[in-house]
């Protein structure tokens, strides 16, 4: 058993926060908990605030906070309580409470709050000892009941407690927090979170949703939560990524090693984008499962063939084969629609570079990839590129042409809009009906082809095309 530790740790709280923590009774034993203290003393930003408060009910816990804004009781049966403060934004307030599981499923368990619970014994529920570490706010010291500033220094994930072993929903907590954080996972986590891996489909398609767009849009190296996955057997879950381990590569082109060894350089590589990391959630997001999925076509498609003296590896059509695969895995993590929206055109198109050159082929590209664009599809070509170390991972001659004549159209980010519109054909006298669309379409082909930039070249258009009405007069 680990003996509790603590060492001085100042966490700037929010004026109003500490308003609060200040104001009475109720708050004589309240603890900031969780990832607010395992951020602070990594050195990274506090943005989060939760906080655990012993001795009291959660009315009287409510009724305190009711003084200070907006409270919204979100988990009575967990024991929590939303308050939004100005200028710390939602903060939950929580008392302890003691878990047993009574049944199959994510919501197996019977929840009973525990306010005398001791603060070593709540924290013992929690996942991995990171994140089961506390803040004295009154002392100013962080507090350690089960070893996590140790690991926090090795930066390794560890389970608290026997408790992990209720919930499998931890084991993808525990592939996008070694993610995030460039974390490894304890051997003896690993070996549990194995013996939990036919325990997936116990858990909602949210809450896969969640964890996998956390390491989507969080990550700092996105490899290491895949090779965890790997390692404790989940990968399997994933049939669409497992079977990327075997598939190998030509290796004049890829002396990295198969797709698999391949996808983690290339992810690795797109966190370290500039536009990557500058980009909105959605964005991140749609490029991270982009690069994910972008080689997923490979296993059906890689083939040896003779080529003179040689035979090599070729995977001919896998990005459209890739594209059908995609929108299974983004349904298989409960993605909403718009994700697949958005990462398919994407997994499609990243090999486009080699053959858009031109500027009716870049026109086209831009409209294939509505709603994404070439800017982004260049984010994931980059990323493909630099993942075949020890080859330079420098942009290919191919990208930047794509995207100089990109520029030059103003396409690289924005996707054509049509130039001939139906007031145009009504103005010239054509009768409203079916037929209009029809030309407005051939139009539309028309401009992507190079015929007319402008409205007058595409009344010009309309006239060589003919079969209006005819002239009045």
């Amino acid at each position: 058993m680990h003996a509790s530790l603590e060492q001085p740790l100042t966490i700037a709280l929010p004026p109003v926060l500490r308003d609060v923590l200040a104001s009475g009774p109720v708050f004589a034993n309240a603890f900031l908990v969780g990832g607010c203290v395992r951020d602070a003393l990594l050195g990274l930003p506090v943005k989060d605030f939760d906080v655990e408060v012993h001795g009291v009910t959660l009315e009287t816990l409510a009724e305190a906070l009711g003084g200070f804004g907006g409270t919204d009781v979100v988990g009575r049966a967990f024991g929590v309580i939303k308050l939004t403060l100005p200028g710390a934004g939602d903060v939950d307030f929580s008392v302890p409470r003691r878990d047993s599981r009574v049944g199959a499923g994510h919501r197996g368990f019977v929840v009973e709050q525990a306010p005398g619970l001791a603060p070593r014994a709540a924290a013992a529920r929690r996942d991995f000892t990171v994140n089961a570490l506390a803040w004295d706010p009154r002392r100013a010291v962080a507090i350690d009941h089960f070893g996590g500033f140790a690991d926090l220094g090795a930066r390794v994930l560890r389970h608290t407690s026997d408790a992990f072993d209720e919930d499998p929903l931890r084991v993808l907590r525990a592939m996008q927090f070694a993610s995030r954080f460039d974390f490894t996972v304890a051997p003896e986590t690993v070996a549990r979170c194995r013996a939990m891996r036919a325990r997936q489909a116990e858990l909602p398609r949210e809450r896969l949703r969640e964890e996998w767009f956390k390491w989507a849009s969080r990550s700092v190296r996105p490899s290491a939560g895949l090779r965890f996955l790997e390692a404790c057997g989940w990968l399997a879950h994933y049939p669409e990524l497992a079977a990327l381990p075997e598939t190998p590569q030509d290796p004049e082109w890829h002396p990295e090693g198969g797709v698999w060894s391949h996808t983690l350089f290339a992810l690795d590589a797109l966190v370290g984008d500039p536009v990557w990391r500058d980009a909105d959630e959605p964005s991140r997001i749609a490029w991270t499962l982009a690069v994910l999925l972008h080689d997923v076509g490979k296993p059906a498609r890689t083939t040896r063939r003779p080529r003179g003296a040689r035979v090599r590896i070729v995977s001919p059509g896998h990005e459209i084969e890739g594209a059908a695969l995609a929108p299974v895995f983004l349904e298989r993590i409960g993605a909403p629609g718009w994700t697949a929206d958005r990462v398919v055109p994407l997994v499609a198109q990243h090999m486009a570079h080699l053959q858009a050159a031109s500027e009716r082929a870049v026109r086209r590209l831009a409209h294939r990839l509505e709603p994404e664009t070439i800017a982004a599809l260049a984010v994931v070509i980059r990323a493909d590129m630099a993942g075949r170390p020890p080859l330079p991972a420098e942009p290919p001659a191919t990208l930047v042409e794509m995207l100089r004549v990109a520029e030059s159209l103003r396409l690289a980010h924005d996707a054509p809009r049509p130039i001939l519109l139906g007031r145009h054909l009504l103005e010239r006298g054509w009768p409203a009906g079916p037929g209009i669309g029809r030309v407005l379409g051939e139009g539309f082909e028309a401009q992507l082809d190079g015929a007319f930039s402008d409205v007058t070249g595409a009344l010009e258009w309309l006239d060589r095309r003919g079969g209006g009405p005819a002239p009045r007069g």
